[in-house]
């Protein structure tokens, strides 16, 4: 086999008629959940510890970047948590806070690129049950779309722009996209 037909291979070619390119299939970027907890320390390592049972990842905390003396928060201190998420792990725990939504979301929460939704209480989400130490918390759950080839325009190296209509995921396509991979209707 030579060189030229070994990299014929790699070249993403169209499907079949009637079918769309391999390159403008949607898919997911990442998976961000995010809890605020305020000034309060006991409920930031409380939402730490229930983002690490969530997600199996380490979370980071959000750290304000302005004085509120009318909330207490100084600048500099931790006022959040958050984990980011990417690959098929992001998958698996979106069909996971998906279900704590009965797989339902509004249309207004799906836009262009993202969907965001949240989750009043932990304890609707399969597989977590109430700890009385952590008490009640909710979340809010920020999905980013792209398309393959994204990485062209982020990448250091032989650095390239997009199309704008490659770059953006429509709603439609991100309904379709949801309906299909995790059964969820939008209203």
């Amino acid at each position: 086999m030579s060189a030229m037909q070994s990299n014929d291979a790699n070249i993403v070619k169209p499907a079949s008629k009637g079918g769309e390119s391999t390159m403008r299939a949607v898919r997911i970027s990442k998976v961000v959940i995010n809890m605020g907890t305020g000034s309060d320390d006991q409920r930031q390592s409380n939402a730490i510890l229930l983002l690490e049972r969530l997600t199996g990842a380490k979370p980071a905390s959000a750290i304000s970047r302005h004085r509120l003396p009318e909330f207490k928060i100084a600048r500099g201190q931790k006022i959040g948590a958050f984990a980011t998420l990417r690959g098929p792990g992001a998958a698996e725990v979106l069909k996971r806070l998906l279900a704590a939504v009965d797989n339902k979301l509004s249309r207004r929460q799906v836009v262009d690129n993202a969907i965001n939704f949240g989750i009043k209480e932990y304890i609707d989400i399969n597989g977590l049950k109430y700890d009385p130490k952590i008490g009640m918390m909710g979340m809010n759950v920020n999905v980013s779309f792209s398309r393959p080839g994204a990485r062209v325009e982020a990448r250091k190296r032989a650095r390239s722009t997009i199309a704008p209509h490659h770059k953006r995921v429509g709603r439609d396509e991100i309904i379709s996209f949801l309906q299909k991979n995790f059964n969820v209707s939008v209203e």
